[in-house]
Formats: C-alpha cells, sequence, structure tokens
C-alpha cells in the first residue's frame, strides 16, 4: 500500500476509514471497524448545543472508553461560538480529533442551516472553521462536505482553499451534492480536482463499495484515503479486506461462518453493555438484519428478527442461524452473485461513476 496517512500527529495505520454515521458509528461499532482493519473511525455526529449536553443520548457519544487512537469526534451545527465550545467539551472528554459536519443532508440537518446547508454560506463556513481551530489549537481540525449544494452550485474548491486558510488539516468529500442526497451514483471529478489543488489530505467518500472500487477511487482521484460508510453495515471486515487487496491485488476469500458468528455476538454484547438491554436489542436488530443481508435463508429469520423484544430470544435466535448456516457450508453462502457484498458490482465501468456534465476543474470553484 502507498504512504500512509497523517492528520495532525496521528499517522493512520492505513488509507481506510469509517464515515460517520448517525445512529450507526457509536463506539461499538467504531471499535469493532478498527479491530476489523479501519485506520481511522469517525464518530457519529455530536450537537453543538450545549442544552443537549447532559443528555443520554449525547453523553453517549461522547463516549470514547477503551476505544483505540486516534479518537476522531464529529460535531454539527451552525454558530461559530457554539460549534466552538462543542470543540472544547469533546476534547477535555477525549476527543483527539475534531471533524465538523458540513456534509450531512438531512432535512433536519439542514433546516436549521448545519451540515451540508452550510455550503450556501462561505462566509458562514470561514467563521465556523476559524472559532474552531482557535479553540482547540492542541488538536487537529477535519472537515467534511458534499461537493457543493446542488449540482449547479459545486463549490468544494472554494471551500477547501477557506478550510486550508483556517487551519484545517483534512477534508474529507462525498462525491454527491447535498441536493443529490443518496441517489445516482456518487462522481470523483470533484475530488480529483480539489486534490489537485489541496495543500492537505483528501478522503475520498461514496459508494466505496468493493476493494476494486477502493483502488479505483484512490488511484482516479491522488486522494490520500477513502471512507466507506454503508458498505461497513453488516461487514465491519471490509476493511481488511480491501487493505488485503490493495496490498496484494488478491481477494481474501468469503469469512467463515463461525468467525462471523463470533463477531455478531461480540457487536451485540457490546450494544447491550453501551444502551442497555431494552435499547441495545432495539438498535441489535438493524445491526443483524444488516450482518444476514444476502444470505441463503435469512429473509424469514431478519423478519422474525424484528419481533424479538428480549436478549434471550435475541441471541438464541442467532445462534441457531449460524448453526445451521456453519452445518451447510463453512464459509459465507449468499442468494445470488449480485447480493454477494464482497463481489458487489464489477467495478469495470468506471467510467459511470466519473461525471460528464461536471464544467472543467477550472470552473468547479465558480
Amino acid at each position: 500500500m502507498p504512504l500512509l496517512m497523517r492528520i495532525g500527529s496521528h499517522l493512520l495505520k492505513n488509507r481506510l476509514i469509517v464515515a460517520p454515521m448517525a445512529g450507526v458509528t457509536d463506539r461499538p461499532f467504531r471499535q469493532l471497524c478498527k479491530r476489523l482493519g479501519a485506520g481511522m473511525a469517525v464518530s457519529e455526529m455530536v450537537t453543538s448545543n450545549s442544552l443537549l449536553y447532559g443528555s443520554a443520548k449525547t453523553a453517549r457519544r461522547a463516549n470514547h472508553e477503551g476505544e483505540v487512537d486516534p479518537i476522531s469526534v464529529q460535531i454539527a451545527g451552525a454558530d461559530p461560538a457554539m460549534m466552538a465550545e462543542a470543540a472544547r467539551h469533546n476534547v477535555d472528554r477525549g476527543a483527539q480529533i475534531i471533524d465538523i459536519n458540513m456534509g450531512c443532508p438531512a432535512k433536519k440537518v439542514c433546516n436549521v442551516m448545519a451540515g451540508s446547508a452550510l455550503l450556501q454560506d462561505e462566509a458562514l463556513v470561514a467563521r465556523i472553521l476559524d472559532a474552531v481551530v482557535k479553540a482547540v489549537p492542541e488538536v487537529p481540525v477535519t472537515l467534511k462536505i458534499r461537493t457543493g449544494w446542488d449540482r449547479e452550485h459545486r463549490n468544494a474548491l472554494n471551500i477547501l482553499h477557506i478550510a486550508e486558510n483556517a487551519g484545517v488539516q483534512a477534508l474529507a468529500m462525498h462525491g454527491r451534492t447535498r441536493a443529490c442526497a443518496y441517489t445516482g451514483n456518487a462522481e470523483y471529478d470533484t475530488i480529483r480536482a480539489v486534490k489537485a489543488a489541496a495543500r492537505i489530505p483528501v478522503i475520498a467518500n461514496g459508494d466505496i463499495t468493493t476493494p476494486e472500487k477502493a483502488q479505483f477511487v484512490l488511484d482516479y482521484t491522488s486522494a490520500d484515503a477513502v471512507m466507506i460508510g454503508r458498505a461497513a453495515q453488516g461487514r465491519p471486515w471490509i476493511f481488511r479486506e480491501i487493505e488485503h487487496f490493495l496490498n496484494t491485488g488478491e481477494h481474501l476469500p468469503q469469512p467463515e461462518v463461525t468467525e462471523i458468528h463470533a463477531v455478531l455476538l461480540e457487536h451485540i454484547h457490546d450494544l447491550y453493555a453501551f444502551y442497555g438491554d431494552l435499547t441495545g436489542v432495539r438498535i441489535a436488530r438493524k445491526h443483524i438484519s444488516w450482518y444476514t443481508r444476502g444470505l441463503i435463508g435469512s429473509s424469514a429469520f431478519r423478519h422474525t428478527m424484528n419481533q424479538l423484544d428480549s436478549v434471550s430470544e435475541q441471541l438464541a435466535m442467532v445462534n441457531d442461524y449460524f448453526a445451521l448456516a456453519a452445518r451447510a457450508d463453512s464459509r459465507l453462502r449468499y442468494e445470488t452473485a449480485s447480493d454477494t457484498p464482497s463481489e458487489y458490482r464489477s467495478a469495470s465501468s468506471h467510467k459511470n461513476h466519473t461525471t460528464q456534465d461536471l464544467p472543467p476543474a477550472s470552473q468547479l470553484a465558480a
């Protein structure tokens, strides 16, 4: 694998980063992804509203007990002073990197002019970045953005220059605009143009679902790292698969059923301990569904799983399902090739993932 990536004083073990995902990248998930190959994992976003610091949800999101370094915490908001205070608050509680959310497309976030809505107001972007960087001079600040607000307003190059001038030390970019949300294909031409102009590390994000796709995006954009989100849901071992492919050009075999059974059990036990049994069971449902999607005979299993309300019932059903799967084959078996997460879609059609309607790179900042 090429040169490793550095953020401030933190040298990452590889170029693979877990994207921040609300309701997903809690401490149990971050720890698991790091153990299975991720070089860094960014927390789900933490509000900058100090009135919510005492809430159980915000307290859990600021809980990094036992987490492997570096600890990156994403903060969200639209007020420079509140964002600065949120950065200090989280650094005091163990954050080693502060990431600023200017990429979330969710309406409830954008409606309060946070997340990717901020890309519409470059002056406010500058004030927020300046305030946060000055508030926590002892830790690096990073920024997560989209390519712009919509197709007519791709201003990622302008945001890059604002970020560099403020002292931001790395920029992650999702290859869609806010208006695109998660529809269509991510494009990488804008990321490529931003990387060509950048003096700081650039992290590419969006539709990176296979080892081949990770290799393509790194090669095409020259990005310093890739950030993986939805493809890691239910498949946290995707990071070791990608790292192996980047290092050797070869695929790892499908993991053994017994290993993934153990990984899932570890994960859901961590969820029970982190959230308590009642909430833990509910949160575990979606993870169990993700782990088993596409596996032979899993549809009925997932339907029944969603009706269970107790730890004992949930564990018993997981154990029964994986015991049956292990008797059928020692390795995970998927219903069709198109459902196989390690193969996903062919990476041969990369021309579909660059954007033909983009203006020349020289005009992307316009």
